[in-house]
């Protein structure tokens, strides 16, 4: 019994640090925040970087969006990263610079952006802004102006709320994922804004200045190229900053398989960087004193929803058995603390973020959509998928 209790209290201690930061970023959320007022004049030039595979389907929405919100001397620079389709034409006809780039070895998007922002320092004239959007999404107004003056101001890498929106006719498994990235790309980031913490790079969305993206360790192969590159930034203490004003939105793929493929690709790459790196992280910030680093290590140690979801809920199962064989409930009781507090976190997220995605009934359904994951999760441990593929669109 010793035993078992002394692995309880350990884990308990594990999920209580990833769940009391969960909480206070959604607690945080909830604050009054007032839109920050630019304080340069001058409008910086930009550069949009559009990486795209086989994207001939979805691209002209984007490109159309994106050439809306420019003005003289701005430009977009659309990477047709081993197209196997006519991304690139597509391209080309609304007058575009096309970069065409073929390397079956160095695949990724990571490669993709290394190979845009080598062509741009070629130029005769740099942007005082590199700004990366996915060719798959699309731009609220003036969402790339706000990027730009917010990166030049703040002379540091600058993160849209990039949402990710439900089909019509989506089912309750989508429109829970919908909730769930509201949660990590909308409410976490939010609740950090309003402490004066930075948040994690999103892969779409994201605005640097010229010279900082320009050193940047780019074509590194990793699954979550964009995780990695914040925590670049974060560690010259340079931590990205979220900027809500700016909105950059794209659609879950009806396609199960895409679905799929996409989420296995972000989860798996996420809870590598936390097995791997996660400690380390949190350490090196603590040690060199950098709270942008400390804040993100400590962000990016949170699992995703659904599995946070499941491991709480495995505690307290491991709890009430320890409270029927012991007839005593502490130090049982911890693990159904967290389960309540994690609870009543997501219901306050739920009711100001997400009540407009789906209604209370089937944000009840969430657990279940959190044991349908096992099988992804039990992958990350016997065949954790650790190569960039991308997600079969509609």
């Amino acid at each position: 019994m010793i035993i078992f209790e002394s692995l309880f209290l350990a884990l308990a201690i594990l999920l209580a640090l990833p769940v009391a930061i969960l909480v206070l970023q959604i607690l945080a959320s909830l604050l009054p925040y007032k839109t920050r007022k630019n304080v340069i004049t001058k409008r910086p030039s930009i550069v949009v970087l559009i990486p795209a595979h086989n994207e001939s389907a979805g691209l002209v929405p984007t490109l159309l969006s994106v050439k809306s919100q420019l003005v003289a001397g701005d430009s977009i620079v659309v990477i047709a990263d081993n197209c196997s389709d006519d991304t690139a034409n597509i391209a080309k006809a609304l007058d575009v610079v096309v970069l065409e780039r073929f390397d079956e070895v160095r695949r990724g998007k990571g490669y993709a952006l290394d190979f845009g922002v080598r062509y741009i320092e070629k130029q005769s004239s740099q942007p005082d802004v590199l700004i990366i959007v996915d060719a798959d999404c699309l731009l609220e107004d003036n969402a790339l102006g706000r990027l730009a003056y917010e990166s030049v101001e703040q002379g540091r890498p600058i993160q849209a709320l990039y949402l990710m929106n439900s089909p019509h006719g989506a089912g309750l498994k989508i429109k829970i994922a919908e909730f769930a990235w509201v949660v990590k790309n909308w409410v976490r980031p939010l609740g950090f804004l309003r402490l004066g913490l930075p948040c994690q790079l999103m892969g779409s969305g994201m605005a640097f200045p010229w010279k900082l993206i320009q050193q940047a360790d780019l074509a590194s192969g990793h699954i979550v190229e964009d995780l990695k590159l914040g925590l670049d930034f974060a560690d010259k203490k340079l931590a990205p900053q979220f900027c809500p004003e700016a909105r950059v939105t794209s659609v879950f793929p009806i396609n199960n398989d895409g679905v799929k493929a996409q989420r296995t690709r972000w989860e798996h790459g996420h809870l590598g960087m936390i097995v791997k790196d996660g400690p380390r992280l949190i350490w090196q910030g603590v040690k060199s004193m950098n709270p942008g680093m400390l804040s993100l290590a400590l962000d990016m140690c949170i699992p995703p929803l659904a599995l946070l979801m499941l491991l709480v809920l495995a505690l307290s199962t491991m709890a009430v058995v320890g409270m029927v064989v012991a007839l005593e409930l502490m130090p049982w009781m911890s693990a159904l603390l967290i389960l309540a507090v994690l609870g009543i976190s997501i219901l306050l997220a739920w009711t100001r973020f997400g009540r407009q995605i789906l209604s209370f009934s089937s944000l009840a359904y969430a657990p279940i959509y959190a044991v349908i994951k096992i099988p992804v999760y039990l992958k990350f441990i016997v065949k954790r998928q650790v190569e960039w593929v991308r997600s079969r669109r509609d």
